[in-house]
């Protein structure tokens, strides 16, 4: 029987590697998608945390999962933040969102002095900020848009020169002067962010109950940088559960209706084969058996070519995309695998269940 299966199978070449990359394409889209929100998570992670903080302070206005939301917080809240005990370094920033057509950043506003002291920037090239119109960028932004200190870049419509050039993992890959930002965004003297950096790490709690009991300060939102960080999560990132959802869907439908019409297919122009093997006391389970082993060898090769060629198109991206990272788990390819290959199995059901009802006489005198 299994000689038979593979006979079968390499008697159609062009429609089995059709089935297979089908199978292939099912995995490929659901691994990238999954691949590029971890990747977008995991590296906002490494860059908060890159910043070196203990604590963010936040506006009532502000989302959790980034941060983001209008600076409603006055820049000289950082006064009253350094005079409580056990507050070693207080640095206002601003965080916002700019979406161009090739791509989506956050970039940071910063008070360099105070951002800097909590974790130094490693300059590759350049230096501070030099001007209210100067921008540091990191390398990966660098190489991705070919720029070199010196270059000029927009920013919120306004031209800004790049001071330095920067190892990559510390706040966003573009960061401006807080002042420059508030101006330009309208809200001169405002802050959507205070990174509070501790005298002992072990303190944190104590600096947050200090801060709700501060005049002026128990509306807005503290929280610890372990705690935001373990708030980055997939279900948590706007838009992750719907295009999941979406492309799983498309991918499974896809797969489905090729494995569908291959096996309906080859079930069709089997039917005498089907006659013979019945005759010869071949029972319906065995019929069945021999159809969805054919489809199970597809569905496994074609897993196998997924998975390789995810991690083709994750070389791909970080070759022209690498701004957008893609992460490729473990637990995310094992579900994707699952849901190729149950895929594959329920669209060969049916041609099975086809060749299984075959009348032996019927299907022995079938030309």
């Amino acid at each position: 029987m299994n000689k038979l299966v593979i006979s079968n199978l390499l008697h159609r070449p062009l429609r089995s590697l059709i089935s297979i990359f089908a199978v292939a394409i099912e995995v490929i889209m659901i691994l990238t998608v999954v691949g590029i929100f971890m990747g977008m998570i995991k590296d906002q992670q490494q860059r908060t945390n890159g910043i070196g903080a203990d604590l963010m302070m936040l506006g009532s206005n502000a989302s959790m999962i980034s941060g983001l939301g209008t600076p409603s917080m006055p820049v000289n809240d950082a006064i009253a933040l350094r005079k409580l005990p056990h507050v070693a370094i207080v640095s206002p920033a601003i965080q916002h969102t700019e979406v161009t057509t090739s791509a989506v950043s956050v970039l940071y506003g910063i008070d360099f002095p105070t951002f800097n002291a909590m974790r130094p920037f490693v300059f590759v090239s350049g230096g501070p900020f030099q001007d209210p119109n100067d921008a540091i960028t990191d390398t990966i932004w660098a190489g991705a848009h070919h720029l070199h200190v010196g270059s000029t870049i927009q920013i919120l419509d306004h031209p800004f020169r790049i001071s330095g050039i920067v190892e990559p993992g510390k706040g966003g890959r573009t960061q401006v002067p807080l002042d420059t930002m508030a101006s330009l965004m309208g809200v001169p003297g405002k802050a959507s962010t205070f990174y509070i950096k501790c005298d002992d790490p072990a303190n944190d709690k104590l600096v947050i109950q200090e801060i709700h009991a501060t005049p002026g300060l128990g509306n807005n939102d503290v929280i610890s940088m372990n705690d935001f960080l373990s708030q980055l999560t997939p279900a948590r990132l706007p838009g992750f559960n719907a295009a999941l959802e979406a492309v799983t869907f498309i991918a499974v439908v896809v797969g489905f209706l090729v494995i569908f019409q291959t096996m309906y297919t080859a079930v069709l122009e089997r039917t005498r084969e089907i006659g013979i093997l019945k005759s010869m006391g071949a029972s319906n389970p065995a019929i069945v058996g021999v159809v969805l082993r054919e489809c199970a060898i597809l569905a496994i090769v074609g897993v196998l070519v997924g998975i390789g060629g995810t991690f083709g198109v994750r070389l791909l991206m970080a070759q022209f995309a690498p701004t957008l990272p893609c992460q490729i788990t473990a637990g995310w390819t094992a579900r994707a695998a699952a849901i190729a290959f149950g895929g594959a199995i329920l669209g060969a059901l049916y041609p099975a269940w086809v060749a299984a009802r075959k009348d032996p006489v019927d299907a022995l005198a079938y030309e």
